[in-house]
């Protein structure tokens, strides 16, 4: 289902804003799930605000002459609060359902379940300290606060493009109510989140994140396409998550970059 509301940037960016932070931006007259993908070309400036007040979080704990890592996991969790660690969500369910196996049926019942298993915890404590451990490493508070806004962006930047390739695998849910976006509002929000990542970052780091952030968003993809015949909101914040990570990743080997 694609939705044919006449183009409103405004209202999409408060959509997009609504759906995937906590931040209040008052309720959008006549907004429902189904205009999420058309709104979803706009999740990069999303990104943008999420990235640019965990950054300046980090910014100011580093003003108190915090250590790097304790600077970095403020920044990160600064982030999550935002969301509502609606990602991280994603990330643990998508985990939990890989290492329960069974069929469709079992693995999206597992997804669904409010309880974390061993392996979702196993995903958020690696995720999380692996994106911490790499942003401590970025030469500057100011340097790490520009990484988070470009991981934030690009990560987000992604995901309409999975909407509108994969179908949804479930026959109700989030994904299924708000159905898949243009390709043009896609390519829109992928542009956006190129342009972002390479005016932000040096070239060749840009292009290091574009090389990790493939093969291993590559990997939940393929794993959703095979396992679930398409895609969830779970899966979508999983490759949120681990874009994220490949662009801070990418990000640590700044000071080797001049």
């Amino acid at each position: 289902m694609r939705s044919n509301r006449s183009f409103a940037p405004v209202r999409d960016v408060r959509i997009a804003t609504t759906f995937l932070t906590r931040i209040p931006v008052g309720w959008v007259q006549g907004m429902g799930v189904g205009d999420l993908s058309k709104a979803a070309w706009s999740f990069p400036i999303v990104g943008l605000v999420v990235g640019g007040i965990g950054g300046a979080a980090l910014y100011g704990a580093a003003a108190l002459d915090l250590h790097p890592l304790a600077c970095a996991f403020i920044g990160l969790a600064v982030m999550a609060l935002i969301t509502g660690g609606l990602h991280e969500d994603g990330l643990a369910d998508v985990a939990d359902g890989f290492g329960g196996g069974g069929d469709k049926t079992r693995i999206l019942e597992i997804m669904r379940d409010s309880r974390i298993g061993s392996f979702g915890v196993l995903a958020l404590v690696f995720g999380i300290g692996i994106r911490a451990a790499a942003l401590s490493g970025v030469p500057g508070p100011g340097l790490a606060w520009v990484t988070l806004i470009a991981a934030a962006i690009l990560s987000r930047a992604v995901l309409p493009m999975l909407m509108a390739m994969m179908p949804a695998a479930r026959s109700d849910g989030l994904s299924k109510g708000a159905g898949q976006p243009s390709m043009t509002g896609a390519f829109i929000a992928l542009a956006l989140g190129l342009v972002a990542l390479f005016a932000l970052m040096p070239t060749n780091l840009a292009f290091v994140a574009i090389m990790v952030a493939i093969p291993l968003a590559g990997l939940i993809v393929l794993w959703a396409y095979r396992r679930l015949g398409g895609q969830t909101g779970d899966v979508l914040g999983a490759a949120q998550q681990v874009i994220e990570m490949s662009v801070i990743i990418a990000a640590a080997g700044w000071s080797l970059s001049f």
